[in-house]
């Protein structure tokens, strides 16, 4: 006979199931037979150093219990090798409970530095942007594509962008936002799976795990061509009255 539900057994295998399937729908275990994400091998300098220190190189992609616990336990990744290079695991800044996620590609010089998404000039304009449409940057959360810097600020590989992938879903699990913002051609391929350009992914609602993505200019790119700005602005009036009004369309 099968335990009741408020059996501590019962809801301890419930728990385990949960975890399987989690595991198995997400292809987040890389030892499973039949994955659709092989294992990226562990990157071959610096991983005693990081073994010693307390960190784990080849971190779980399993779910967490809070973004904090998730980032402790996740910032001595070596899956891909830009971790052997990195000063500062940049995981990401914002509210758990966060309407809108911003995800760039990934950190810059001044990130690394920092250990934080979006500083320096980009980061300054990309606050502007927010704060113009009367919201803060500790209102909503930002992450990147990958959390270590790629080497010269050179795009992502593609197995940079699998290595992390499963990190970043899991942080949208524990965020549950309303809206996820691509800034930059980067993100917004890489999360659309597509290579059409900018002009074609600007202006539209997208769809990324059943949450709705709104692709907008990269600051870095602003910055080289102000008269963009005008466009940028417009793009974040429309994200905003898209989120306040619950409505997607722009």
């Amino acid at each position: 006979m099968d335990p009741p539900d408020d059996f501590p057994l019962a809801r301890a295998i419930r728990y385990l199931e949960f975890i399987s399937y989690y595991e198995k729908e997400l292809f987040l275990s890389p030892q499973t037979e039949g994955s659709k994400m092989p294992p990226i091998p562990l990157a071959k300098s610096s991983t005693s150093d990081l073994s010693t220190s307390g960190l784990d190189p080849y971190p779980p992609y399993t779910p967490h219990f809070s973004l904090q616990e998730m980032s402790e336990t996740i910032k001595g990744c070596l899956r891909c090798d830009l971790g052997t290079g990195r000063t500062k695991f940049v995981f990401g800044v914002g509210r758990q409970d966060a309407r809108v996620v911003f995800i760039g590609e990934g950190p810059g010089a001044e990130e690394d530095k920092r250990g934080e998404p979006f500083v320096g000039r980009a980061g300054a304009l990309l606050n502007k942007l927010i704060e113009s449409v009367g919201w803060q940057r500790e209102q909503v959360y930002i992450a990147n594509m990958v959390k270590c810097r790629p080497p010269g600020n050179r795009d992502p590989l593609p197995a940079e962008l699998e290595a992390c992938r499963p990190y970043l879903l899991e942080q949208l699990r524990l965020i549950q936002p309303q809206w996820l913002v691509a800034v930059g051609r980067i993100a917004g391929q890489s999360l659309l799976g597509t290579t059409a350009p900018l002009k074609q992914l600007r202006g539209r609602v997208h769809q990324f795990a059943g949450i709705n993505l709104w692709v907008v200019y990269h600051p870095a790119a602003l910055l080289r061509n102000e008269n963009l700005m005008p466009e940028a602005y417009q793009d974040f009036k429309l994200l905003n009255q898209m989120v306040e009004s619950g409505k997607a369309t722009p």
